[in-house]
């Protein structure tokens, strides 16, 4: 009699096991990927429709900025304390309380505009900037455990790609709700595509949202904040912030005010800068990990070397499919690093403080984002576009000495 022996309790893997871990990986990646994207249509969604929030609040154009703004400076400030909180907590419990976060921010942004109360609804854009800043910290880093080291960057690329994503879709639909719900809704509107992406992110995420091991200290949070790749890598990601919030915000005044073509024309022009970045920020990990074997310094080294030749001397050119080249290929580059320096930020620290060290890096990138049209802004009042490009041009060649000098990270 042939006895056939049970093999269902072997310490040996499935054959199974291998594709079941892929597509996890990737529903992880769809979920958190819609998640994010909500948040960032939530996010600039205001913008689409200025004119009739100040109109209807009876505000001008410097308070109405705040709309947008208070999320970019409540993402710098929370970033760090809720990246040191994801070392210490569950990663996919942290998205679920940020997607609720998020419902309950737009309902009440949904209130207090129907109220004409201005202050509580930017109090519940900076409550939308912390369930932001926690998503974007706990998706990159349930992301990047969930993915083999083969594929990581390709990973959190598809990721990052959902910031472009959401401000496309927060831009295009926006000013159709509000005609048809009227402005507040706008608050409201993306609640539901985060809790779709929820409901893919949940059960493929199961078992990848809790750090092995201990807790970091204090002493290992700190050598995070210590650690001069950190700080390479951080000053990296400040600057291609930089540059991609300064064309943004300052593209289509260009192109309006000196060049003469009208708002639609230039405001569907420099749409095309971010747009791009659909693409860079996928292909940033992609072309790491396939055709640079993991390696992360060339990309980034590329980026900057790229940008800014085409950042110098964007204002010397005046013909349109001149234009549309260069923002083609200037926001391609400069999105190439902000595709990659989440990825990269996190390699070169121990795996126990990698949310710490992505949260540094999402901190710094946006304090970059915030202060970029600021200071473009006064530059182009005291001195011109012209000088403006130029100055803007020379912090892509500061990006290049940086990325020269940054470390190379060990593979996982």
């Amino acid at each position: 009699m042939t006895i056939r022996t049970n093999n269902t309790n072997s310490d040996e893997p499935s054959v199974d096991e291998p594709r079941q871990k892929s597509q996890s990986t990737w529903g992880i990646v769809a979920g958190a990927s819609l998640i994010s994207t909500g948040l960032a249509a939530y996010e600039i969604v205001p913008a689409s429709v200025t004119p009739v929030i100040r109109d209807s609040l009876h505000i001008g154009p410097t308070i109405a900025g705040f709309l947008v703004g208070i999320m970019f400076g409540t993402a710098v400030i929370a970033s760090l304390p809720a990246g040191a909180i994801l070392d210490r907590t569950d990663s996919r419990t942290a998205m679920l309380f940020a997607v609720l976060t998020l419902f309950v921010a737009g309902t009440w942004g949904w209130v207090a505009g129907h109220h004409g109360d201005y202050r509580s609804v930017i109090a519940s854009r900076a409550l939308g900037g912390v369930a932001y800043v926690v998503v974007w910290n706990a998706g990159i880093d349930i992301v990047s455990r969930a993915a083999n080291s083969e594929n990581r960057a390709t990973a959190v690329g598809i990721f990052t790609a959902s910031g472009p994503i959401g401000f496309a879709l927060g831009q295009g639909t926006g000013p159709l709700i509000a005609e048809r719900f009227g402005w507040p809704a706008i608050f409201l509107a993306f609640t539901g595509l985060t809790f779709v992406g929820l409901v893919v992110f949940w059960p493929a995420s199961r078992g990848f949202g809790t750090s092995r091991g201990e807790a970091p200290s204090i002493q290992e949070f700190g050598a995070v904040l210590r650690n001069r790749s950190v700080w390479s890598i951080g000053l990296l990601g400040f600057l291609g912030y930089a540059l991609y919030l300064f064309v943004n915000s300052w593209g289509s005044s260009y192109l309006t005010v000196e060049l003469g073509f009208s708002l639609a024309i230039s405001g569907l022009l420099v749409a095309l800068f971010p747009a791009i970045g659909v693409v860079s920020r996928i292909s940033s990990g992609l072309i790491s990990d396939r055709v640079f074997g993991g390696r992360r310094q060339p990309i980034v080294l590329g980026s900057f070397g790229v940008a800014a030749p085409l950042v110098l001397v964007f204002t010397r050119f005046r013909s349109l499919p001149l234009l549309v080249a260069l923002l083609l290929l200037t926001g391609f580059a400069v999105q190439l690093t902000l595709g990659l320096s989440f990825t990269y930020v996190r390699e070169v620290v121990d795996p126990r403080v990698a949310a710490t060290a992505v949260a540094f890096q999402t901190s710094i990138g946006l304090a970059g984002a915030f202060l970029a049209p600021i200071a473009g802004g006064v530059i182009v009042d005291v001195a011109g576009f012209d000088t403006a490009f130029v100055l803007a041009g020379i912090l892509a060649l500061c990006g290049i000495v940086v990325a020269w000098r940054a470390p190379e990270p060990a593979r996982l």
